[in-house]
């Protein structure tokens, strides 16, 4: 486990050395992390340059979460941008500290990456959101009492999910909604009651990672991106239990597609 934040960014560097080395590009312009949902369009987010196995590459670890892919892709997008996607990330609720969970955001920054796109599974609490509904993200609450950030390291979260990036992925699906993404801890899934606070609070959106990543990512000065695919109803709000295989599910019924939208959102970053 990574003891101080020197080390979290040494490691980083030396896994975009490793990157550079095994994938023969010295520089990548955008970043995907496809949670939940979304690594069945990897294969269509561009011209594949290369490929391999996120445990591999230094600081990563092999996924331990079913529905998570462990590769990283290297594409070239139709905008002529080099992109690496991670089919796979690592979670708070996995016990490793955070900044295993913000190893792969540092290490695109370190790989020259300026713009961060993150996705994620998550259960959604408007009523009009069905199971399959992407909804931009515009901003977050970080309830894992946690942060990648160490010491006077004061970084402006006024615009954590960018506004311009918003607007691009609006000019490819103009009916794309938006909504404040709450994060819990986990891994248990949220109860009635958390719902009902995270919707008090202003939460449109309930799940288990992104906003620890989307800090980092801001530390480094990337714009990011956030969409979530709501999955299932929030905890309380359907009749049904939850069920990580109907989530699983959810996300595969989705697949076709949320390729189709991330790959036509990419091609315009």
């Amino acid at each position: 486990m990574l003891k101080g934040v020197s080390e979290a960014f040494d490691l980083a560097g030396q896994a975009a050395t490793y990157l550079r080395d095994r994938l023969g590009e010295q520089r990548i312009d955008i970043a995907l992390v496809l949670g939940s949902g979304w690594s069945s369009g990897a294969d269509s987010l561009g011209e594949p340059v290369g490929e391999l196995a996120l445990g591999d590459v230094p600081g990563f670890s092999k996924p331990v979460v079913s529905g998570h892919g462990g590769k990283l892709l290297l594409v070239r997008t139709a905008g002529g941008k080099l992109a690496a996607i991670f089919t796979g990330r690592t979670h708070f609720y996995e016990g490793r500290g955070v900044a295993p969970v913000a190893h792969g955001v540092r290490t695109a920054a370190a790989w020259g990456a300026t713009t961060m796109v993150l996705t994620n599974g998550c259960g959604g609490l408007n009523p009009e959101w069905a199971p399959g509904t992407v909804v931009l993200i515009k901003d977050h609450i970080n309830l894992t009492g946690a942060t990648p950030l160490e010491g006077a390291n004061f970084v402006d979260l006024s615009e954590a999910y960018s506004k311009r990036l918003r607007g691009v992925a609006k000019e490819v699906d103009g009916d794309l909604p938006e909504g404040v993404y709450v994060q819990f801890r986990g891994p248990q899934y949220e109860t009635p009651a958390e719902v009902r606070m995270a919707g008090i609070l202003g939460g449109d959106l309930v799940g288990m990672s992104t906003t620890l990543e989307t800090i980092a990512a801001r530390e480094a000065g990337m714009e990011v991106l956030g969409l979530s695919l709501v999955t299932n109803a929030a905890a309380g709000l359907s009749e049904t239990n939850l069920d990580h295989a109907e989530v699983l599910q959810a996300g595969r019924d989705a697949g076709p597609r949320l390729a189709a939208l991330l790959s036509a959102i990419v091609g315009r970053l």
